[in-house]
This record gives structure tokens, C-alpha cells and sequence, in this order.
């Protein structure tokens, strides 16, 4: 169903909102996928914080005018898939990853972070990305093994000079004993 105009500039200023925030792209070439693919893929895509949208690559090169994913225009040819992270960077090619090993199909085209454009493999990389809270877990683990160790550090001197405290029978007489 062709779109007329006023469609068209609905279309450009809704996936030139999402550039505009995204932190990394995906084009993939999806001929040849089911409806049922595509319908699974979207759910997941809404799940993990992933824009999806099948769109004209006349349109999509105007709505990613002026955003950090301009370098692509060129390569965006062929019946392309747009899957814009909005919440990780990651997100859009675990996303892509995932649905291309079930479907030889989904082959990624144009991988772009951070306004540099990469090739298809990229997604591998994309996808390996640790999530969020992945990568808070790691920092606070690395923030906390500093004081682990200094802990460590003082409880093995400690040990080594006798654990610190007197013997059980040495404690009870200093305390029998009037100073």
C-alpha cells in the first residue's frame, strides 16, 4: 500500500526521533522471512527495548539526516529491517543474532555505533556487549576488590603473628589477675 505524503513525514519524523536517542543500528535484509518471524522478532524487539521497523530506504535515509547515523545512507539498499537500540547498545544485536540463527534469511547489512559504520560481522561484537546491569555488576565488583584484598592483606598478617589475640588460658588468668 503506497503512503502519500503527509504518511510518509509521519514515518520520517518517527524514525528521525528514535536516530535522534538510538545508540547503535542495525539494517538487515529480511526477504524471504515469515510473518510469524517477523511477528516474534517484533514482541522480543518490544521486550529488550529495541525500535524495529520495516521502512522505505528513501525514508530512512532522510530520517537519519543530521543524526550520528548519516554515514550509512549510502549502504542502505535492498529490503532492509531497522533495529535501533534505545536503552543498550547491545540490545539490537543480540537481537539480530539471535533471530538470524534460526532464519538464514535475516542477513545484517549495515552495523553503525557511536557514528561509526562497521561491517555486518560487527553484530557479533554488537551482540556480545554486556547488558546494563551487566555492566554495573562488573563495576561494583571491581570498585569492591580493592578492600577485599586490603582485608585479605591484613587478615594474613594477623594469622601469621598469632591470630592477634592471646590463647584462651592466657586470657583467662590477665583477667584474674588484679592489675
Amino acid at each position: 500500500m503506497a503512503l502519500n505524503l503527509s504518511q510518509k513525514q509521519d514515518v520520517v519524523a518517527e524514525v528521525a526521533e528514535v536516530a535522534s536517542t538510538a545508540h547503535s543500528l542495525i539494517a538487515a535484509e529480511y526477504a524471504g522471512t515469515t510473518v510469524s518471524q517477523m511477528t516474534a522478532m517484533r514482541k522480543k524487539a518490544r521486550e529488550t527495548g529495541v525500535f524495529l521497523k520495516v521502512v522505505k530506504n528513501t525514508l530512512a535515509a532522510r530520517a537519519v539526516t543530521g543524526t550520528e547515523y548519516e554515514v550509512a545512507k549510502d549502504s542502505l539498499v535492498g529490503p532492509l529491517l531497522y533495529a535501533f537500540s534505545t536503552e543498550e547498545p547491545g540490545a539490537a544485536g543480540r537481537l539480530i543474532k539471535e533471530f538470524a540463527k534460526g532464519n538464514d534469511k535475516l542477513q545484517p547489512r549495515v552495523v553503525v555505533v557511536g557514528g561509526q559504520q562497521y561491517p555486518a560481522s560487527h553484530v557479533d561484537v554488537l551482540a556480545s556487549l554486556p547488558t546494563r546491569d551487566q555492566a554495573l555488576a562488573m563495576l561494583a565488583r571491581v570498585l569492591a576488590e580493592p578492600a577485599a584484598m586490603f582485608a585479605r592483606a591484613v587478615k594474613a598478617v594477623a594469622d601469621k603473628q598469632g591470630g592477634g589475640e592471646a590463647p584462651a588460658e592466657e586470657a583467662t588468668e590477665a583477667q584474674a589477675e588484679p592489675a
